[in-house]
């Protein structure tokens, strides 16, 4: 195995990584080494870079939310995966290098028909809606949901999952052909975000029962505003850049329920909830029920290049960087 590595690196907030070289790193007791295949690259990427990740790790440190590859080595006290396995880990940073050691109980084991591009960004994403879904919103058959931000990496695996529980979908997004892939994921409805009377469109479709919403700021104030009693709105991100300030009174006299999630904190309080979770999915995936957009894969040394897509939101879905040594 060679000993050393290329890897990108953040040794200060506000400036982009930096591309490398360093020592292929070695296990230590419970961890396992992995040759990294691929990289998905998420919003939270974005913020990391700036300082501003709720889970950002200490400077320098290598970013790269999560990440496909194969086991190599394990360290002491670790009896697997065994070498040559295919896994997938959400690792909260580190997916950005040729190698990576990884704690052994945070791998998941891929299904034989899943490539290293697709499971490079099908943890977080795909985790993130399932549960916040059906988990903390409890999105039952026959409700409408509405996904914002819906052609996002995280919003389009959102209309597919409401799709597979049998809601009503509406996703709004920007522009038509965002729109499309959002109709082509499952969405009954579209909407263009950019109309200026989104809230009178929800409640001329009946209102919602239930919100998705990875944007913030004015949209979410129209979907709280067309919530039907009794509804949920889920705060998954603020793509937006504003971070809604939510009046309370609202909320009590509609009987609205506002929900924060975010999968991370899983990781740490109940991670046997993301195992039932990603094991519902791979089934999913498996059956053919979930169909991952994938609109980049770009080589390794064109991570800027990515990050900039998320920036200037002109991905669609996942955007994956190929790491492999």
């Amino acid at each position: 195995m060679q000993r050393r590595m290329r890897r990108w690196a953040m040794t200060a907030f506000g400036t982009l990584p930096q591309l490398g070289e360093a020592d292929v790193p070695a296990p230590a007791a419970g961890e396992v080494l992995l040759r990294i295949h691929a990289c998905g690259l998420n919003f939270a990427d974005l913020l990391m870079v700036e300082g501003r990740y709720q889970a950002t790790p200490a400077l320098p440190f290598i970013p790269g939310l999560e990440l496909s590859g194969e086991v190599v080595a394990l360290g002491p006290g670790v009896t697997g995966p065994a070498p040559g396995t295919r896994v997938a880990c959400y690792a909260g940073h580190g997916g950005l290098a040729e190698y990576g050691c990884f704690p052994a109980d945070q791998l998941v084991p891929l299904p034989d028909d899943m490539t290293h591009e697709v499971a490079a960004g099908f943890l977080i994403a795909y985790g993130t809606s399932h549960l916040a879904l059906t988990h903390k919103a409890q999105l039952a058959a026959r409700e409408t949901l509405l996904v914002t931000g819906a052609a996002g990496g995280v919003g389009l695996t959102a209309v597919e999952i409401g799709k597979h529980l049998g809601a009503r979908v509406i996703a709004t997004a920007r522009g038509a052909e965002k729109l499309a892939i959002a109709q082509a994921a499952g969405a009954e409805i579209v909407i263009d975000s950019e109309c200026h009377d989104l809230k009178e469109q929800l409640r001329g479709l009946g209102g919602v029962d239930v919100t998705y919403d990875t944007v913030g700021g004015d949209v979410f104030r129209a979907a709280l505003s067309a919530t039907r009693p009794d509804g949920r709105i889920l705060c998954i991100g603020f793509a937006g850049g504003e971070v809604p300030q939510v009046p309370a009174n609202h909320l009590l006299v509609k009987n609205v329920t506002v929900i924060g999630f975010w999968l991370g904190g899983y990781v740490t309080f109940a991670p046997h909830l993301i195992r039932q979770s990603l094991s519902d999915l791979f089934a999913w995936h498996g059956a053919g029920a979930l169909r991952p957009h994938v609109c980049a894969v770009l080589p390794m040394e064109n991570l800027h290049e990515g990050l900039e897509m998320l920036r200037s939101r002109k991905a669609t879905g996942k955007v994956v960087i190929q790491t492999r040594a």
